[in-house]
């Protein structure tokens, strides 16, 4: 009995010294554990701020880019309507010229003109489109037309 009282004695200090080591594993793994939620909180941080940041240089260069865009369509509207402006003029200075002085085909561009030049000044000398009085109805109707009274008593004659 004697032996068995001696291994009793022998293994409580043995689990003592088990659960103390296991305490202190147990102890050890939680520091350490914390330390790594510590690490990963500062570390998610930090990719947080350079993906705002990221997104944020993403979103300027997007404002700048439709920027660009806008002002690239704009200078080709300008351009188009400037090429189908200047064909449209050309032509009709080319297509003139070519026609004698008497011919009425000439005459009704050159009329034609006159009254386009005159519409597009009284148009512009106009505040409002309402604010048009009698008098002005008849110089519309001379635009309409393509040619004054006189010009039609002159080829009459």
């Amino acid at each position: 009995m004697s032996t068995n009282k001696k291994k009793s004695k022998n293994t409580q200090p043995l689990a003592t010294a088990a659960d103390s080591d296991a305490f202190s594993a147990l102890g050890e793994a939680l520091d350490a554990a914390a330390e790594s939620v510590g690490d990963a909180r500062a570390d998610a941080t930090e990719s947080a701020k350079a993906a705002a940041e990221s997104a944020k240089a993403a979103a300027e260069a997007a404002k700048l880019a439709a920027e660009r865009f806008q002002a690239g369509l704009t200078t080709s509207a300008y351009y188009a309507a400037y090429g189908v402006a200047y064909g449209l003029v050309f032509g009709g200075v080319f297509v003139k010229e070519l026609l004698p002085e008497t011919h009425p085909l000439r005459r009704g561009f050159e009329d034609g003109a006159e009254a386009a030049i005159g519409a597009a000044t009284h148009a512009a000398d106009e505040t409002t489109l309402t604010s048009v009085d009698a008098d002005d109805d008849d110089d519309d109707d001379e635009a309409e037309n393509g040619h004054s009274d006189q010009t039609l008593t002159a080829t009459a004659s």
